[in-house]
């Protein structure tokens, strides 16, 4: 048995686990305003993800549209955030 840090044993937890996906969704909402700015962060209600589609609520017709034209390019900024894909599609409502 090889030893490991702290840190690569949770990871490896992780993988392992079907947590990974719902440690992301909870650092997507804690963590929003740090990934979208304090914008878009004040006027989205709420976000969740499953099986890689981030929904994100907001009851601002603007946004909703500036979001939609930026989809690609928020997808790709969560991914760059986090390293990894975690996100492949994003429905705004």
């Amino acid at each position: 048995m090889g030893s490991y840090s702290i840190g690569e044993a949770l990871q490896l937890l992780l993988e392992k686990s079907q947590w990974k996906p719902k440690v992301f969704e909870l650092r997507i909402r804690e963590e929003w305003e740090a990934i979208v700015g304090k914008t878009i962060a004040r006027y989205t209600r709420s976000t969740s993800l499953e099986n890689r589609v981030l929904t994100i609520y907001t009851d601002v017709a603007a946004l909703k549209q500036e979001l939609q034209l930026g989809k690609d390019q928020l997808i790709t900024k969560v991914n760059l955030y986090f390293g990894e894909r975690v996100v492949s599609e994003i429905v705004i409502r």
